[in-house]
Protein backbone atom coordinates (compact mmCIF):
# COMPACT_ATOMS: atom_id res chain seq x y z
CA UNK A 1 0.00 0.00 0.00
CA UNK A 2 1.19 3.33 -0.68
CA UNK A 3 1.59 6.23 1.74
CA UNK A 4 3.53 7.55 4.77
CA UNK A 5 4.14 4.71 7.33
CA UNK A 6 5.91 4.75 10.78
CA UNK A 7 8.15 7.31 11.41
CA UNK A 8 7.25 9.07 7.96
CA UNK A 9 8.48 6.35 5.68
CA UNK A 10 7.29 5.02 3.11
CA UNK A 11 4.22 2.41 4.11
CA UNK A 12 5.17 -0.45 1.77
CA UNK A 13 5.49 -3.23 4.23
CA UNK A 14 5.46 -6.38 1.90
CA UNK A 15 8.99 -6.99 1.35
CA UNK A 16 10.31 -6.08 4.59
CA UNK A 17 10.57 -8.41 6.23
CA UNK A 18 14.05 -10.11 5.55
CA UNK A 19 18.24 -11.10 6.67
CA UNK A 20 16.93 -13.92 8.71
CA UNK A 21 20.21 -16.00 8.66
CA UNK A 22 23.11 -14.99 11.17
CA UNK A 23 21.27 -14.58 14.31
CA UNK A 24 18.04 -12.39 15.91
CA UNK A 25 17.22 -9.61 14.33
CA UNK A 26 15.33 -6.31 15.38
CA UNK A 27 12.61 -3.67 13.85
CA UNK A 28 13.35 -0.37 12.79
CA UNK A 29 10.86 2.73 12.30
CA UNK A 30 11.24 2.07 8.68
CA UNK A 31 9.54 -1.60 8.88
CA UNK A 32 12.58 -2.90 7.69
CA UNK A 33 14.47 -5.73 9.70
CA UNK A 34 18.46 -5.47 10.80
CA UNK A 35 20.36 -8.14 11.70
CA UNK A 36 21.86 -7.88 15.39
CA UNK A 37 25.06 -8.11 14.28
CA UNK A 38 26.68 -7.16 11.26
CA UNK A 39 30.72 -6.90 10.25
CA UNK A 40 32.64 -3.87 10.78
CA UNK A 41 34.64 -2.74 7.64
CA UNK A 42 36.85 0.42 9.44
CA UNK A 43 40.35 0.19 9.02
CA UNK A 44 39.99 -3.04 7.05
CA UNK A 45 43.07 -2.84 4.52
CA UNK A 46 43.21 -3.05 0.50
CA UNK A 47 43.67 -6.93 -0.48
CA UNK A 48 42.15 -7.88 3.14
CA UNK A 49 38.25 -6.81 2.79
CA UNK A 50 37.53 -8.63 0.47
CA UNK A 51 38.39 -11.62 1.58
CA UNK A 52 36.66 -10.75 5.05
CA UNK A 53 33.16 -9.88 3.05
CA UNK A 54 33.20 -12.67 1.27
CA UNK A 55 34.25 -15.08 4.81
CA UNK A 56 31.29 -13.35 7.24
CA UNK A 57 28.81 -13.83 4.15
CA UNK A 58 29.93 -17.63 4.05
CA UNK A 59 29.94 -17.94 7.25
CA UNK A 60 26.14 -16.31 8.01
CA UNK A 61 26.65 -12.36 8.26
CA UNK A 62 23.17 -10.83 6.76
CA UNK A 63 24.58 -7.12 7.64
CA UNK A 64 27.34 -5.28 6.37
CA UNK A 65 28.37 -2.10 7.74
CA UNK A 66 30.44 0.59 5.11
CA UNK A 67 31.54 4.10 5.06
CA UNK A 68 32.61 7.13 1.94
CA UNK A 69 35.55 7.40 4.14
CA UNK A 70 36.81 4.00 4.70
CA UNK A 71 37.92 3.72 0.94
CA UNK A 72 36.71 0.16 0.83
CA UNK A 73 33.85 0.27 -0.94
CA UNK A 74 34.83 -0.49 -4.06
CA UNK A 75 35.97 -3.75 -3.06
CA UNK A 76 33.43 -4.40 -0.91
CA UNK A 77 31.11 -4.23 -3.98
CA UNK A 78 33.47 -6.79 -5.60
CA UNK A 79 32.96 -9.37 -3.24
CA UNK A 80 29.02 -8.48 -3.16
CA UNK A 81 29.20 -9.25 -6.76
CA UNK A 82 31.08 -12.61 -6.55
CA UNK A 83 28.32 -13.23 -3.67
CA UNK A 84 25.32 -12.83 -5.77
CA UNK A 85 26.72 -14.12 -8.87
CA UNK A 86 28.13 -17.56 -7.01
CA UNK A 87 24.42 -17.65 -5.21
CA UNK A 88 25.98 -17.51 -1.78
CA UNK A 89 23.27 -14.68 -1.23
CA UNK A 90 20.79 -12.88 -2.20
CA UNK A 91 20.80 -9.02 -2.15
CA UNK A 92 17.06 -8.78 -0.81
CA UNK A 93 18.90 -11.37 2.00
CA UNK A 94 21.32 -8.57 2.49
CA UNK A 95 21.30 -5.51 5.29
CA UNK A 96 24.05 -2.80 4.19
CA UNK A 97 25.00 0.44 5.75
CA UNK A 98 27.03 3.26 4.47
CA UNK A 99 27.59 6.46 5.61
CA UNK A 100 27.44 10.03 4.44
CA UNK A 101 31.05 11.82 5.41
CA UNK A 102 31.60 15.29 6.55
CA UNK A 103 32.45 17.17 3.10
CA UNK A 104 29.02 16.55 1.99
CA UNK A 105 26.70 18.26 4.20
CA UNK A 106 25.55 20.55 2.06
CA UNK A 107 22.16 19.63 0.68
CA UNK A 108 23.39 19.45 -3.19
CA UNK A 109 25.97 17.52 -2.53
CA UNK A 110 23.90 14.35 -0.10
CA UNK A 111 21.92 12.47 -2.77
CA UNK A 112 25.21 12.68 -5.21
CA UNK A 113 27.59 11.25 -2.52
CA UNK A 114 24.79 8.35 -2.26
CA UNK A 115 25.21 7.72 -5.62
CA UNK A 116 29.24 7.54 -5.87
CA UNK A 117 28.77 4.95 -2.64
CA UNK A 118 25.84 3.06 -4.33
CA UNK A 119 28.54 2.98 -7.60
CA UNK A 120 31.37 1.60 -6.00
CA UNK A 121 29.17 -1.04 -4.12
CA UNK A 122 27.63 -2.25 -7.24
CA UNK A 123 24.07 -1.86 -5.73
CA UNK A 124 20.44 0.02 -6.62
CA UNK A 125 19.57 0.99 -3.02
CA UNK A 126 21.53 1.05 0.40
CA UNK A 127 19.28 -0.52 3.81
CA UNK A 128 20.94 2.23 5.52
CA UNK A 129 22.68 5.97 5.22
CA UNK A 130 23.78 7.56 7.99
CA UNK A 131 24.98 10.87 8.43
CA UNK A 132 28.49 9.94 9.91
CA UNK A 133 29.34 13.00 11.71
CA UNK A 134 27.31 16.32 13.41
CA UNK A 135 30.24 18.53 12.05
CA UNK A 136 30.33 19.09 8.05
CA UNK A 137 33.58 20.33 6.27
CA UNK A 138 34.90 21.63 2.95
CA UNK A 139 37.86 21.15 0.71
CA UNK A 140 39.50 24.13 -0.22
CA UNK A 141 42.59 24.18 -2.31
CA UNK A 142 43.18 20.24 -1.11
CA UNK A 143 42.60 21.18 3.11
CA UNK A 144 39.43 20.75 5.45
CA UNK A 145 37.93 23.74 6.15
CA UNK A 146 34.98 23.56 9.13
CA UNK A 147 31.82 25.05 7.92
CA UNK A 148 28.47 25.54 9.67
CA UNK A 149 26.21 23.99 7.37
CA UNK A 150 23.53 22.51 10.28
CA UNK A 151 22.58 19.08 10.32
CA UNK A 152 19.07 19.74 10.27
CA UNK A 153 20.08 20.87 6.56
CA UNK A 154 21.40 17.90 5.71
CA UNK A 155 18.89 15.50 7.39
CA UNK A 156 16.33 17.24 4.87
CA UNK A 157 18.30 15.79 2.04
CA UNK A 158 18.83 12.99 3.32
CA UNK A 159 15.01 12.41 3.63
CA UNK A 160 14.90 12.85 -0.32
CA UNK A 161 17.11 10.02 -0.61
CA UNK A 162 14.13 7.61 1.07
CA UNK A 163 11.60 9.38 -1.15
CA UNK A 164 13.62 8.64 -4.55
CA UNK A 165 14.31 5.13 -3.48
CA UNK A 166 18.23 5.08 -2.84
CA UNK A 167 18.25 4.54 0.85
CA UNK A 168 15.43 2.97 2.56
CA UNK A 169 16.07 4.02 6.04
CA UNK A 170 18.37 6.40 6.95
CA UNK A 171 19.73 7.35 10.44
CA UNK A 172 22.66 9.07 12.12
CA UNK A 173 25.84 8.51 13.86
CA UNK A 174 28.13 10.56 16.92
CA UNK A 175 25.47 12.14 17.85
CA UNK A 176 24.31 13.03 20.90
CA UNK A 177 21.00 13.63 22.79
CA UNK A 178 20.40 17.39 21.92
CA UNK A 179 21.94 16.97 18.55
CA UNK A 180 19.21 13.90 18.19
CA UNK A 181 16.37 16.27 19.64
CA UNK A 182 17.23 18.72 16.92
CA UNK A 183 16.60 15.98 14.13
CA UNK A 184 13.36 15.10 15.76
CA UNK A 185 12.07 18.30 15.95
CA UNK A 186 12.67 18.90 12.55
CA UNK A 187 12.39 15.48 10.49
CA UNK A 188 9.66 14.23 8.68
CA UNK A 189 11.37 11.00 8.31
CA UNK A 190 12.47 9.82 11.80
CA UNK A 191 16.17 8.57 12.00
CA UNK A 192 16.04 4.44 12.48
CA UNK A 193 19.49 4.41 14.14
CA UNK A 194 22.16 6.19 15.95
CA UNK A 195 25.76 4.63 15.63
CA UNK A 196 28.07 4.77 18.70
CA UNK A 197 30.60 3.99 20.28
CA UNK A 198 30.02 1.62 22.75
CA UNK A 199 31.71 -1.26 24.97
CA UNK A 200 32.26 -1.85 28.46
CA UNK A 201 34.70 1.15 28.73
CA UNK A 202 31.92 3.38 27.44
CA UNK A 203 28.67 1.58 28.01
CA UNK A 204 26.34 5.01 26.52
CA UNK A 205 23.45 4.05 28.89
CA UNK A 206 22.24 7.19 28.83
CA UNK A 207 22.58 7.80 25.19
CA UNK A 208 20.84 4.75 24.31
CA UNK A 209 17.88 5.07 26.33
CA UNK A 210 16.99 8.15 25.15
CA UNK A 211 17.56 6.36 21.39
CA UNK A 212 15.08 3.92 22.65
CA UNK A 213 12.71 6.09 24.04
CA UNK A 214 12.20 7.54 20.90
CA UNK A 215 11.91 4.49 19.14
CA UNK A 216 15.79 4.73 17.30
CA UNK A 217 17.91 1.84 17.56
CA UNK A 218 21.65 2.13 18.17
CA UNK A 219 24.44 -0.02 16.51
CA UNK A 220 27.41 0.34 18.75
CA UNK A 221 30.83 0.21 17.09
CA UNK A 222 34.53 -0.45 18.13
CA UNK A 223 32.51 -2.74 20.36
CA UNK A 224 35.98 -4.71 21.26
CA UNK A 225 37.56 -1.50 22.20
CA UNK A 226 39.71 -0.94 18.69
CA UNK A 227 42.85 -1.35 19.95
CA UNK A 228 44.44 -1.07 16.07
CA UNK A 229 42.53 2.27 15.91
CA UNK A 230 45.09 4.98 13.92
CA UNK A 231 45.02 7.23 17.44
CA UNK A 232 45.82 4.71 19.96
CA UNK A 233 48.65 5.80 22.89
CA UNK A 234 50.57 3.36 24.95
CA UNK A 235 49.03 4.69 28.00
CA UNK A 236 45.52 3.95 26.96
CA UNK A 237 43.72 0.82 28.69
CA UNK A 238 42.89 -2.24 26.85
CA UNK A 239 39.27 -3.42 26.86
CA UNK A 240 40.39 -6.96 25.90
CA UNK A 241 42.53 -7.55 29.32
CA UNK A 242 40.47 -6.02 31.57
CA UNK A 243 39.84 -8.92 34.55
CA UNK A 244 36.29 -8.58 35.33
CA UNK A 245 35.32 -8.99 31.38
CA UNK A 246 38.15 -12.44 31.47
CA UNK A 247 36.26 -13.53 34.45
CA UNK A 248 33.04 -13.56 32.81
CA UNK A 249 34.40 -14.69 29.52
CA UNK A 250 36.02 -17.62 31.20
CA UNK A 251 32.61 -18.56 33.41
CA UNK A 252 31.00 -19.01 29.91
CA UNK A 253 33.67 -20.67 27.80
CA UNK A 254 33.49 -17.58 25.49
CA UNK A 255 36.39 -15.59 24.40
CA UNK A 256 36.00 -11.84 25.90
CA UNK A 257 35.80 -10.58 22.43
CA UNK A 258 32.23 -13.38 22.36
CA UNK A 259 31.38 -11.70 25.73
CA UNK A 260 31.74 -8.09 24.17
CA UNK A 261 29.27 -8.85 21.50
CA UNK A 262 26.59 -10.47 23.34
CA UNK A 263 27.14 -7.68 26.24
CA UNK A 264 25.56 -5.08 23.18
CA UNK A 265 22.80 -8.04 22.43
CA UNK A 266 21.33 -8.03 25.86
CA UNK A 267 21.15 -4.41 25.53
CA UNK A 268 18.78 -5.02 23.02
CA UNK A 269 22.08 -2.50 20.46
CA UNK A 270 23.13 -3.93 17.39
CA UNK A 271 26.48 -4.37 17.40
CA UNK A 272 29.49 -4.69 14.44
CA UNK A 273 32.91 -6.08 15.57
CA UNK A 274 36.00 -5.84 12.96
CA UNK A 275 37.93 -8.42 12.28
CA UNK A 276 39.56 -9.49 8.55
CA UNK A 277 40.79 -13.06 10.20
CA UNK A 278 38.38 -15.97 9.16
CA UNK A 279 38.39 -17.59 12.74
CA UNK A 280 37.55 -14.39 14.32
CA UNK A 281 34.81 -13.04 11.81
CA UNK A 282 32.81 -16.83 12.62
CA UNK A 283 33.38 -16.16 16.19
CA UNK A 284 31.79 -12.87 16.88
CA UNK A 285 28.87 -14.35 14.99
CA UNK A 286 28.66 -17.28 17.63
CA UNK A 287 26.79 -15.45 20.58
CA UNK A 288 23.76 -16.74 20.18
CA UNK A 289 24.14 -19.91 22.30
CA UNK A 290 24.69 -17.90 25.87
CA UNK A 291 23.21 -15.10 27.44
CA UNK A 292 25.26 -12.58 30.77
CA UNK A 293 23.26 -12.15 33.42
CA UNK A 294 21.86 -8.48 34.40
CA UNK A 295 24.55 -8.76 37.23
CA UNK A 296 27.35 -9.92 34.61
CA UNK A 297 26.51 -6.54 32.38
CA UNK A 298 26.11 -4.41 36.22
CA UNK A 299 30.11 -5.88 36.58
CA UNK A 300 31.12 -5.02 33.20
CA UNK A 301 30.07 -1.63 33.39
CA UNK A 302 31.30 -1.27 36.77
CA UNK A 303 35.11 -1.21 35.89
CA UNK A 304 35.83 1.94 36.88
CA UNK A 305 37.00 2.84 33.59
CA UNK A 306 35.65 5.44 31.38
CA UNK A 307 37.81 5.89 27.54
CA UNK A 308 36.50 7.11 24.34
CA UNK A 309 38.90 5.52 21.88
CA UNK A 310 37.20 6.83 18.58
CA UNK A 311 38.14 10.63 18.71
CA UNK A 312 40.76 11.95 16.93
CA UNK A 313 43.24 13.70 18.77
CA UNK A 314 45.88 16.18 17.59
CA UNK A 315 48.89 17.52 19.78
CA UNK A 316 49.24 20.98 20.13
CA UNK A 317 51.67 23.36 21.92
CA UNK A 318 50.04 26.21 24.49
CA UNK A 319 52.10 28.30 26.87
CA UNK A 320 55.35 26.03 26.27
CA UNK A 321 53.20 22.34 27.10
CA UNK A 322 52.10 19.67 24.71
CA UNK A 323 48.67 18.99 25.67
CA UNK A 324 46.50 15.82 23.12
CA UNK A 325 43.48 17.75 22.68
CA UNK A 326 40.66 16.24 20.35
CA UNK A 327 41.12 17.50 17.00
CA UNK A 328 37.63 18.95 16.16
CA UNK A 329 36.73 20.19 19.30
CA UNK A 330 36.14 23.57 17.98
CA UNK A 331 33.42 22.84 15.67
CA UNK A 332 30.11 24.11 17.14
CA UNK A 333 27.99 20.52 16.25
CA UNK A 334 31.37 18.61 17.89
CA UNK A 335 28.98 16.12 19.36
CA UNK A 336 31.39 15.04 22.80
CA UNK A 337 30.34 17.13 25.18
CA UNK A 338 32.46 15.64 28.26
CA UNK A 339 35.51 16.25 25.99
CA UNK A 340 34.50 19.71 25.15
CA UNK A 341 34.03 20.35 29.33
CA UNK A 342 37.31 18.49 30.43
CA UNK A 343 39.71 20.34 27.67
CA UNK A 344 37.34 23.80 27.95
CA UNK A 345 40.39 26.04 29.39
CA UNK A 346 42.39 24.98 26.80
CA UNK A 347 40.61 25.17 23.82
CA UNK A 348 39.36 28.74 24.58
CA UNK A 349 42.62 29.38 23.92
CA UNK A 350 43.42 27.57 20.52
CA UNK A 351 42.08 28.57 17.18
CA UNK A 352 41.82 25.45 14.94
CA UNK A 353 44.10 26.22 11.96
CA UNK A 354 41.93 24.77 9.01
CA UNK A 355 39.43 28.46 9.62
CA UNK A 356 36.28 28.45 8.01
CA UNK A 357 35.13 28.11 4.42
Amino acid sequence: AAGRGRGGYPGRMSDKKQCQTGGSTVKLLSGYEMPMVGLGTWKSKPGEVEKAVKCAIKAGYRHLDCAFIYRNEAEIGAALKWCFEEKIVRREDLFVTSKLWNLYHKKEDVKPALEQTLKDLGLDYVDLYLVHWPMGFTLVDGNYKLNKVHYTTTWAAMEECVSSGLARSIGLSNFNINQIDDILKHAKVKPTINQIESNPFIPQTKLIDHCHKHGIKVTAYSPLGSNDRPFVASDHPTLLKDKTLLAIAAKHKKSPAQVCVRYQIDRGVTVIPKSVTPSRIEENLDVFDFKLTGEEIKALESTGVFFRSCCPSIEITLDGKTVRIPRDAKHPYFPFEELREKFGDVLEKYEDPRGWE
